[in-house]
């Protein structure tokens, strides 16, 4: 891990805390009790704090010296939630929203896509996501640095307020319409489900469309990535009439 996205010890992880520098989250050893001023400020900046064994700590920031705590520093600044729909909906562009995807190759592959099919920004849940990490940088190929990117509490709370302000949600699922015979209302927030459960059944229950890619092979499924770039790729045509 490259040492400008960790910092460790206790006070450099409440000044970054104070400074407003972006974490992604604060990693605990088991045994170790942490300041009450550091916990109220990573509450108060909504960062994630992680109870881990001892020994992952010290891993992550390189040292023994680490006082119990590590805190992995963000290479990105995240867009507030408000902020990217406004921005979606003024470009009549289209959104993509990476529901509990896990794999940080992945979802570096996706932002790349997103980036270099014209998309207006990636919106990601705080919980249960790949942190945008340097694996996530190194497979983005820097597009992280281009792309709005949002990090928000509740996806399902997130394309409901992107409904109410006009836009369209439409999610990527089996079961669909062909994603080649839909014609896409825009502004839209396209919805990629997780590796393994796909979207979620709240997220579906609030989309205004299915689609889903035609396979004719003997596999019946893509990986995330490979099934993003298909379906971008189509949105993108249409957005760009291409």
């Amino acid at each position: 891990m490259e040492d400008k996205f960790v910092i460790w010890g206790r006070n450099p992880v409440i000044e970054a805390l104070r400074s407003g520098k972006e974490l992604e989250k604060i990693m605990v050893a088991h045994d170790s009790h942490l300041p009450k001023e550091l916990i109220k400020l990573a509450e108060k900046r909504k960062v994630k704090i992680q109870r881990v064994p001892r020994k992952k700590v010290e891993e992550t920031a390189g040292t023994k010296k680490t006082q119990g705590v590590v805190a992995l520093l963000s290479p990105i600044s995240y867009w507030d939630a408000d902020a990217i729909i406004d921005h979606i909906i003024e470009k009549n562009g289209f959104g993509v929203v990476l529901d509990h995807i896990t794999d940080p190759q992945n979802v570096g592959n996706i932002i790349r896509t997103a980036e270099v099919l014209g998309s207006s920004g990636v919106i990601i849940p705080r919980e249960r996501s790949s942190p945008i990490n340097e694996v996530v940088v190194k497979a983005s190929t820097g597009a992280v640095f281009y792309l709005p990117i949002a990090k928000v509490g509740s996806i399902k709370q997130f394309v409901d307020r992107f409904k109410k302000k006009g836009g369209w949600v439409v999610s990527v699922e089996k079961g669909g319409q062909p994603i080649h015979k839909v014609s896409f209302p825009f502004p839209v927030l396209i919805v990629l489900g997780s590796e393994g459960k796909g979207v979620s059944r709240t997220v579906l229950e609030s989309s205004d469309l299915i689609v889903s890619i035609p396979m004719f092979g003997k596999i019946t499924s893509l990986n995330v990535s490979a099934a993003a770039a298909v379906s971008l790729w189509e949105v993108s045509k249409q957005k760009f009439e291409i």
